[in-house]
């Protein structure tokens, strides 16, 4: 049985492939990839829904749909369609102006196949796609700047109730503070206090009074995994353990105790900023750093240049999507964000994963160079 994200063997050929099938892309008509959005968006749907009806557990999460003899990650390839459909809604001339129905359109597109994903008990590429709602709605700019923040805020205060609930309300007091500083705006400012608050009490009582134990400890043992050294807070360890042994130049390729000898679970995987860290030291991990900015960065100056609303949107969710990845996945490795399993862009194996990312980023590049045909939709 042959699975696309289990064949070290082939890793090269992939890479061949997944590079044609980039060329490919690029050949392709802006025009003709913008009209089957809708139809790469059901396709995406319809795989997820076949997943949890007739895919394949791997590692707690039911996402493996089997076509034949080969295997593939649904919720990745989820990913490409759902950028396209959201860019193709939010870049028309109503949905820039404002329009209610629209926004609410694009938050429903991406909801319906987050829930799909998170029902195949993979939270951590749910959070993904919940992440493109903001990305989504500031870059088309019919989202005020404020209600921006108020977004931000309240993945913060998610975040502080896992770290310490009292440093969630303290924040949500300060930021409300700062929004009526900022806004001058009474009303803006209690719905930071009622808004931000209501979110954050409702993080405290999911993660206290929901979730099983077992999930409760995966969830805050990052911040404290020497509490949980027996248990979640086990990965934690070894993963800082292995970065830090590394040193500066690190042991060298393939001499790494910690990972090598599989202290770290899923190191080729999840963990494989480790296996940098230990086998090539701070100046290999300040490398690959610095090589996702520059991903990060020159995405970002693509999106500006476009000029049109159509190829910005989908750059910027192409750009929203590897920075939640990079920031979450490097995160979890040096203990600064909860353990949740995602991969790191181009480098975790994963055929899946490398196949979803070689799409959007080839969609990204030939949006950007064909952007004159989008022109009406300015």
């Amino acid at each position: 049985m042959i699975t696309v994200d289990f064949l070290p063997q082939t890793a090269f050929t992939f890479m061949l492939i997944f590079s044609r099938l980039a060329a490919m892309i690029m050949l392709l008509p802006a025009r003709v990839i913008v009209k089957l959005a809708p139809v790469a968006y059901v396709f995406c749907l319809g795989l997820l829904a076949a997943a949890l009806v007739f895919g394949r557990e791997v590692n707690g999460a039911k996402s493996w749909l089997y076509i034949g003899p080969i295997g593939l990650q649904v919720a990745e390839i989820a990913k490409v369609g759902t950028v396209l459909a959201v860019t193709a809604l939010l870049a028309r001339k109503e949905a820039r102006r404002g329009s209610v129905p629209y926004m609410i359109g694009a938050v429903v597109l991406i909801l319906i196949p987050t829930i799909l994903v998170i029902m195949q008990n993979d939270t951590g590429t749910g959070l993904v796609f919940l992440a493109l709602i903001p990305v989504m709605m500031f870059w088309s700019g019919a989202v005020p700047l404020p209600w921006m923040a108020l977004a931000g805020a309240a993945a913060a205060a998610v975040y502080l109730v896992i770290v310490n609930p009292a440093w969630a309300a303290l924040f949500v007091g300060m930021a409300s503070l700062g929004m009526l500083l900022w806004t001058r705006s009474k009303a803006m400012s209690a719905l930071m206090l009622i808004g931000v608050g209501a979110i954050a009490t409702a993080a405290w009582f999911g993660l206290f009074k929901v979730l099983e134990p077992h999930q409760i400890d995966r969830l805050v043992a990052f911040d404290d995994p020497e509490a949980y050294r027996y248990g979640a807070g086990f990965h934690v360890i070894q993963a800082k353990a292995a970065i830090g042994s590394g040193g500066v130049f690190g042991k060298g390729f393939t001499q790494g105790t910690q990972t090598q000898l599989a202290y770290i679970p899923e190191n080729s995987t999840d963990f494989i900023y480790c296996v940098i860290g230990e086998e090539f030291g701070f100046l290999g991990t300040m490398g690959v750093l610095l090589l996702f900015a520059f991903l990060i960065i020159r995405l970002a100056g693509l999106g500006v240049q476009a000029g049109f609303a159509l190829p910005r949107l989908f750059i910027a969710g192409v750009t929203g999507i590897f920075l939640v990845h990079i920031l979450i996945n490097i995160g979890m490795t040096i203990g600064l964000m909860p353990v949740i399993g995602i991969p790191l862009p181009f480098l975790s194996y994963g055929g899946s994963a490398l196949l979803a990312n070689t799409a959007m980023l080839a969609i990204a590049l030939n949006l950007h160079a064909k952007r004159d045909e989008f022109a009406v939709y300015s």
